[in-house]
């Protein structure tokens, strides 16, 4: 019996799933900004790409 409450008590202190959780929630964190800016980015690439084409094309 002693060694069933052991067992359990190493197994409440132990903190290695706690931590897995955590690094997972940073990690969505930081594809969520890299995709939010991703697309911000491809945005703004696209609209100059487009001026640039509008210049050339009309000659100015």
């Amino acid at each position: 019996m002693q060694s069933f409450i052991n067992s359990t008590g190493a197994f409440i202190r132990d903190e290695d799933g706690v931590t897995a959780i955590e690094y997972g929630l940073m990690a969505a964190l930081i594809a969520t900004a890299i995709l939010a800016g991703y697309s911000t980015l491809a945005t703004a690439v696209s609209d100059k790409f487009t001026a640039i084409a509008g210049h050339v094309t009309s000659g100015t």
